[in-house]
């Protein structure tokens, strides 16, 4: 009964959470300030009192970090908040600054509330219970980790169509600016709306080499990155860039399928870096739920707890042993 009891507790918390922020946001959306700058703007469009109020517009391209303006500006002093924001960008994720700080610290809280939620936890040492705290933490920068590469794995088999089908426009004649937004209509995405995006802010002014050097950023692939220098330097000495962008174009898919021989060469070594280190995590969570009496003597009793830090040394050692051996860099 108990761990139905605190089990509804914690379900009711995050209920309570989540209604919090929904008003939040609809508040924001309708009576805040990005809201009312809208407003404001629409008047001005429109030829109402509000082109009297002479509002000062930044013309500085700033991703905005959080939709209240003090957290923005808090977050925009904070150095790490930029590398969080690279990550959301580098991933294609919509959350914001804010909302991903908002969901570790979510995360660190239902992990830090485990011991209500099972009786077996109730006992771990405080060291065991920061690692469990870390892990909750950790947890949206990993799942954000893992979309990224997820992404920039599919762009970089989009990558060598994207060459070709630039070659074959500019040998049809097209400027290259004109072959951006033909590539970001026709291909598909992610990578369409990475040439968009380089197309948009070309539209609005930024000159070409600022524009690449930014789709490079927000794309960081080797490959990609020889196609843009491949270019910038065609703009400053020429030279047929048709046919340089066809052989890089070779060059990647023979690197991707090298790449796909070594991935199929080691994957008996990476499925067994999994098992070995989910299966003891698996079993201990089976164990928490089916027989807690028998595994809490891991952390109650000294000589449990001596062996539950070897064994934890001894797994991560294992990973990173194994992640060594069968990473090979092509």
């Amino acid at each position: 009964m108990d761990a139905f009891f605190y089990g509804f507790v914690v379900l009711l918390f995050a209920a309570v959470i989540l209604a919090f922020e929904g008003f939040y946001l609809w508040w924001m959306s309708t009576h805040g300030a990005a809201a009312r700058r809208i407003a404001r703007r629409l008047q001005v469009m429109s030829g109402g009192l509000g082109s009297r109020s002479g509002e000062r517009i930044s013309i500085l391209k700033q991703r905005r970090y959080s939709q209240a303006p003090a957290l923005d500006r808090l977050l925009h002093r904070f150095k790490p908040a930029h590398g969080i924001d690279a990550l959301l960008v580098q991933s294609g994720a919509s959350w914001s600054v804010a909302q991903f700080v908002a969901a570790s610290f979510g995360g660190m809280l239902l992990a830090l509330m485990l011991p209500l939620a099972l009786p077996a936890a109730a006992g771990m040492p405080a060291p065991v219970r920061a690692l469990v705290a870390a892990g909750g933490l950790l947890l949206p920068w990993g799942l954000l980790r893992r979309k990224r590469m997820r992404r920039l794995v599919r762009i970089e088999h989009q990558l060598p169509e994207a060459a070709d089908f630039i070659a074959r426009a500019l040998r049809a004649g097209h400027s290259f600016t004109n072959v951006l937004q033909i590539v970001g209509n026709e291909l598909p995405e992610p990578l369409a709306g990475e040439f968009r995006v380089a197309r948009e802010e070309i539209n609005y002014g930024v000159p070409m080499n600022e524009a690449l050097h930014g789709l490079a950023a927000r794309i960081p692939l080797t490959d990609l990155r020889y196609l843009v220098i491949a270019v910038l330097i065609q703009r400053e000495s020429g030279g047929n860039l048709a046919e340089i962008l066809g052989n890089i174009s070779q060059i990647i898919r023979a690197r991707l399928k090298l790449v796909a021989h070594v991935r199929v060469l080691s994957a008996e070594g990476r499925m067994s870096a999994w098992i070995l280190g989910l299966l003891p995590l698996v079993v201990m969570g089976v164990m928490m739920v089916s027989s807690p009496d028998y595994i809490t003597m891991l952390w109650t009793d000294p000589s449990g707890q001596r062996l539950l830090w070897i064994g934890v040394g001894m797994i991560a050692f294992g990973v990173v042993w194994l992640r060594k051996v069968i990473r090979i860099r092509v």
